[in-house]
């Protein structure tokens, strides 16, 4: 049901950086009437979300507060020893979730946003 998210950032160049080398992937930036937006790859798939870094103004990391999105992958052990090296922290490492729903784990990223990632195996 999730369309769409927004993660705050404070700087884009640093945070753009994070994320692509968590996730192997590439994130475009652009910029709409004040706000400056960093695309993660497009889904084209319905019933996926898309999503996008974002600084502005109105828009304020958190460690605490607020949503926390859970970022799908392979296998969340990899992504959080990329972690570290790539200037975040992992708050939680792999963790099984029971009753066959996988395993979750949780980082702050360059920002202090609290992220966190889920994977079946």
């Amino acid at each position: 049901m999730i369309a769409w998210f927004e993660v705050p950032v404070i700087e884009m160049e640093r945070a753009k950086i994070f994320y692509e080398t968590i996730f192997d992937v590439s994130i475009s930036v652009n910029e709409f009437g004040g706000f400056k937006m960093g695309w993660f790859p497009d889904k084209n798939k319905p019933g996926e979300a898309n999503g996008s870094l974002v600084q502005h103004e109105n828009y304020v990391p958190s460690l605490k507060k607020g949503v926390l999105i859970y970022f799908s992958c392979e296998d969340v052990s990899e992504v959080l020893n990329k972690v570290e090296e790539a200037g975040g922290q992992v708050l939680q490492y792999k963790t099984e979730i029971g009753e066959g729903h996988g395993f979750m784990g949780i980082l702050k990223d360059t920002e202090g946003n609290r992220i966190a990632l889920h994977s079946n195996a």
